[in-house]
């Protein structure tokens, strides 16, 4: 049998995968500015056509955003998180909720069956470091930890490409959560969804897991038709 040639991949593409791999690796963080453009050039030994291409195609994924005068930022890990943050755009937060509940309680379901120590003392330190950022009024703080309690649950499933899919909620749960607590009487700390749920993945109930995951997106709903 005869073996086509291998065509080898356009330059721009190799740098593109490149880039795209440092922002998944964290190198680059989230909201953050990459290097400049003469940096990377000097850094990958490319022209700055080849760059500005690469640069280019991460943006239209949505992992990239270029500012005019100020420069280019993170704003997404990777393609499908990319694509989501400008699909969140075009739809309300009672949608975005609907779609986040089947995600938050297959998530808790599996993390009910797969966590394992590790992952329930992380989930224990995240909430902790909720509950003091919320008694000390660090609302940034405090959303920050909650949605990493959750993207945390996701990644104890055992299921990567459902930890990539709720991660891509990244941006609009945060910014949600800090809508919410400015309203009046809300609770920043509910056990619901939160310590009732680690309790339950560590006994391993997925039925628990579910229903404290769906009592507290319930109340969720709430707020958002008051």
């Amino acid at each position: 049998m005869s073996l086509s040639p291998s065509v080898r991949p356009a330059l721009a593409d190799e740098v593109t995968a490149k880039l795209r791999a440092m922002i998944h690796s964290g190198e680059w963080p989230l909201q953050q500015r990459i290097p400049s453009e003469s940096e990377l050039i000097a850094r990958l030994g490319v022209s700055r056509g080849t760059l500005r291409e690469a640069v280019k195609a991460l943006a239209h994924s949505g992992m990239l955003e270029v500012r005019r005068g100020d420069g280019t930022y993170v704003r997404a890990t990777s393609e499908i998180s990319g694509a989501a943050r400008r699909l969140f755009q075009d739809h309300t937060a009672e949608h975005i909720l609907e779609v986040r509940l089947g995600l938050d309680t297959q998530a808790a379901r599996l993390a009910a069956k797969h966590a394992t120590a590790e992952d329930v003392t992380a989930l224990r330190a995240l909430l902790t470091a909720r509950d003091q950022a919320w008694r000390s009024g660090d609302c940034e703080a405090w959303a920050t930890a909650d949605w990493g309690f959750h993207a945390r649950v996701a990644q104890a499933s055992g299921n990567p490409l459902l930890h990539e899919l709720y991660v891509s909620f990244g941006p609009a749960l945060h910014q949600d959560l800090l809508a919410q607590q400015k309203r009046p009487g809300f609770d920043g700390l509910p056990l619901e969804g939160h310590g009732v749920l680690v309790d339950a993945i560590e006994r391993g109930d997925a039925d628990a897991a579910v229903a404290t995951v769906n009592r507290n997106l319930n109340s969720c709903a709430e707020w958002l038709t008051t």
